[in-house]
């Protein structure tokens, strides 16, 4: 009977999500980069994560733990969902998707970065652009620099 229990089903596919993310990351092949950080490094610290909060939940559910009982939020169930936001931003991740080996993930994912900004309500629109870029170049050099992930580079190739 305790087999049945969707708490137990849960914390077992967390176990079992976290084994498969360790197996799949194991025959990945690169070099890893000056840091001696592959792309093996943060799938195997998900999955280690996973393994251990499965393994957690398990043991603790087996010890008859329990989640909280669902609790309503102060929500208006007459609100309308805003598909205008989700359009919005929808469009600009396919613009993002579709002009970043074009402008290079800099300009494109600052551009990304501003967009989503804008559309969720940024009220400084000059601070949002800055922070915008400041993600941008950031992002690009953890990933390039750091990580020894190519990411196209755009016109700006040479200068970073």
């Amino acid at each position: 009977m305790r087999w049945r229990n969707p708490e137990l089903l849960l914390a077992g596919a967390v176990l079992a999500l976290g084994v498969f993310v360790i197996v799949g990351t194991a025959d990945v092949t690169a070099a890893a980069s000056t840091l001696g950080l592959g792309p093996r490094f943060f799938p195997i610290i998900v999955g280690s994560a996973m393994i251990a909060t499965g393994v957690f939940y398990v043991v603790d559910v087996l010890r008859g733990g329990q989640g909280d009982p669902e609790e309503s939020e102060d929500v208006d169930p007459s609100a309308t969902s805003d598909k205008k936001s989700v359009a919005l931003i929808s469009v600009i991740f396919l613009a993002f998707a579709a002009s970043v080996d074009l402008l290079g993930w800099i300009v494109a994912g600052a551009l990304l970065f501003f967009g989503v900004s804008w559309v969720l309500g940024a009220e400084n629109r000059l601070r949002a652009g800055a922070l915008a870029i400041v993600l941008a170049v950031a992002s690009y050099l953890a990933f390039v620099k750091g990580l020894g992930v190519t990411l196209p580079g755009g016109p700006l190739e040479g200068l970073i």
